[in-house]
């Protein structure tokens, strides 16, 4: 598969947090397409690739993704209409006209109901309407509703993905299907190359509620390094310039107290030796990743974190640029070989 395919089979599926399995049976599938040696779902749905690298007592990587997407769930039944609240960070805003994939078993259409604009006040034209506030219509009577729909159902936004533009795809949960797409890649990159490491790839669940998923594999694998590998936000006209990354700029390295430094360090080091382009996105505190969970298990865990830039992030058309998904495989795969041999002289 290209890795296109992969992002648009990874991104047709539904999976918000705690309810991943779909997308976990996909990701695990498609680690032992890249010549994984083992590949295991754990009974948190977290998906773990291992490709061993022969040498006694080597030491181990982590690359992380999550595979988990924001959505919602219901919570109650009002005259046929569901009542709802989110899962993870979604924004009010994207959520009136809405079309929705209520995940019963089989799934069923819904819209989000809106007021027309006849008949909306001055006030309710210019502000957001509150989750609390806002019905979801999926065309059924008050007891066909509540025999069709537990309370509890999961919701995700509609949608796959699709290209937009010559080297840009738009869709749902690009954040962080995306990455472990990259993460694929990266072990394709890496198939032929000889390693001093033993490679772990893993597509995370919960991250958008706790980050619980990273936490438990990171304690399971013991890594001596690991990289969360997330999106950033993407450059737009009205996005903040200190704060937003250019798309087609090639991938984010975090600098920060989240971030081990010689491992920022040698993120650069590699962009700069392969003249690749990369932006430097400084992160002075939590960085919303699940790096910021990784680095305190065990131990402690020398931690790195790259971004992929993504415009209009947690919204059902999230946009990103396939180049930059292609860079980001690049610096990872540079970044895993010969990882072991300099560590030592660091670590």
């Amino acid at each position: 598969m290209t890795t296109k395919e992969r992002l648009q089979a990874l991104c047709s599926l539904n999976g918000p947090s705690g309810f991943e399995h779909p997308v976990s049976e996909k990701a695990a599938e498609l680690l032992r397409q890249v010549g994984m040696d083992e590949v295991t779902v754990d009974k948190m749905g977290n998906v773990l690739g291992v490709r061993r690298c022969g040498k006694p007592g080597a030491k181990k990587l982590l690359l992380d993704a999550h595979l988990d997407e924001i959505g919602l769930m219901v919570t109650g039944i009002q005259d046929g209409y569901l009542r709802f609240r989110s899962i993870g960070g979604v924004d009010p805003r994207m959520l009136p006209a809405r079309a929705l994939n209520i995940l019963t078993d089989p799934p069923i259409f819904g819209v989000v109901a809106c007021l027309p604009p006849h008949v909306q006040t001055a006030e309710e034209a210019e502000n957001s309407i509150p989750i609390k506030d806002l019905f979801i219509d999926i065309g059924m009577t008050q007891e066909q509703a509540e025999k069709a729909v537990p309370i509890g159902t999961p919701i995700t936004y509609r949608g796959g993905c699709f290209e937009l533009g010559n080297v840009q795809m738009c869709g749902k949960s690009m954040d962080d299907r995306a990455c472990f797409t990259i993460l694929l890649r990266a072990a394709e990159l890496l198939a032929d190359k000889e390693l001093d490491v033993d490679l772990y790839i893993l597509g995370s669940t919960r991250e958008e509620v706790s980050g619980v998923g990273a936490i438990v594999s990171t304690n399971r694998v013991i890594p001596d390094f690991c990289v969360a590998v997330d999106v950033t936000h993407g450059r737009t006209p009205d996005a903040p310039k200190d704060r937003a990354c250019e798309l087609g700029g090639g991938p984010a390295i975090g600098v920060g107290p989240n971030m081990t430094h010689w491992m920022t360090r040698r993120m650069k080091a590699k962009c700069k030796e392969n003249d690749w382009p990369y932006s430097l996105e400084v992160m002075e505190g939590h960085t919303g990743t699940n790096g910021w969970h990784m680095q305190i298990c065990q131990e402690g865990i020398a931690t790195s974190v790259v971004s992929l830039p993504l415009k209009y992030m947690h919204t059902p058309i999230e946009v990103l640029n396939l180049n930059d998904v292609e860079a980001v495989a690049n610096l990872l795969a540079a970044f895993t070989v010969g990882l072991g041999e300099e560590a030592e002289t660091i670590c």
